[in-house]
């Protein structure tokens, strides 16, 4: 049975980095922080401040205001509407992907922990269970930067989204700025990939394995080799 406890402490906080990373992923993808619009103060939009995020937008409001909400009129962005910019429409879906995919990560990690720390059979059980780990964390991290800096992109060249009337959004901001909601995902894609990559020396079960140097969440484990 091999032990590998007292050499998988890296291993270990890399866990808890993509568990964070994963979490900060999830609260990005709710927010609707991703763009302030800065406009024209009006009876409609009081506070002359709009939130541009995945899923809808939401602005200050005495006038018109949205059910369940006091001061706030709010209206859904939906995939399929024409309207929808490709930046949005792709950060719906690759952010949702990527939360599915860093659950398999963080799933596949306790895992890899629980044989490392409670012991396994064969070595390349637990060395396996980092490999995949690891895989899934940096594919779920650069599933969400696609939208997050393509979004960012998009803000920063001051693009505009062509709102219906409905909507009572003027076709474009007087000025706009990056919202929290990107800044946070993008924390998360940074936490969840960049604790994968790294090097150690390591003693498996008293046998000395050479330092490597692999971007993945088993960063430092190697295969046993005799000396």
């Amino acid at each position: 049975m091999t032990y590998l406890a007292h050499t998988a402490h890296v291993q270990f906080v890399a866990l808890w980095s993509a568990f964070i990373g994963w979490t900060l992923t999830a609260m990005a993808l709710g927010l609707i922080q991703w763009r302030v619009w800065l406009v024209p103060s009006s009876d409609v939009i009081t506070s002359g401040v709009v939130w541009v995020g995945l899923w809808r937008t939401c602005f200050h409001s005495h006038t018109e205001v949205t059910d369940g909400l006091a001061i706030m009129k709010c209206n859904s962005i939906s995939l399929t509407e024409a309207f929808t910019p490709p930046e949005v429409a792709t950060g719906q879906v690759l952010m949702l992907l990527s939360l599915l995919v860093g659950l398999c990560g963080n799933a596949g990690g306790v895992y890899a922990m629980r044989n490392a720390y409670f012991g396994a059979k064969e070595y390349s059980c637990v060395r396996l269970g980092f490999v995949v780990t690891g895989a899934f964390c940096l594919l779920a991290a650069t599933t969400s930067l696609i939208p997050l800096l393509w979004n960012l992109s998009s803000v920063v060249a001051n693009q505009t989204i062509h709102f219906p009337p409905e909507f009572r959004l003027p076709q474009a901001p007087e000025s706009q700025h990056v919202g929290c909601g990107i800044w946070i995902g993008m924390v998360g894609a940074v936490l969840t990939a960049v604790p994968q990559c790294g090097s150690s020396n390591l003693d498996v079960s008293g046998v000395f394995l050479p330092t490597v140097n692999i971007c993945l969440l088993g960063t430092g484990i190697s295969p046993k080799t005799l000396q």
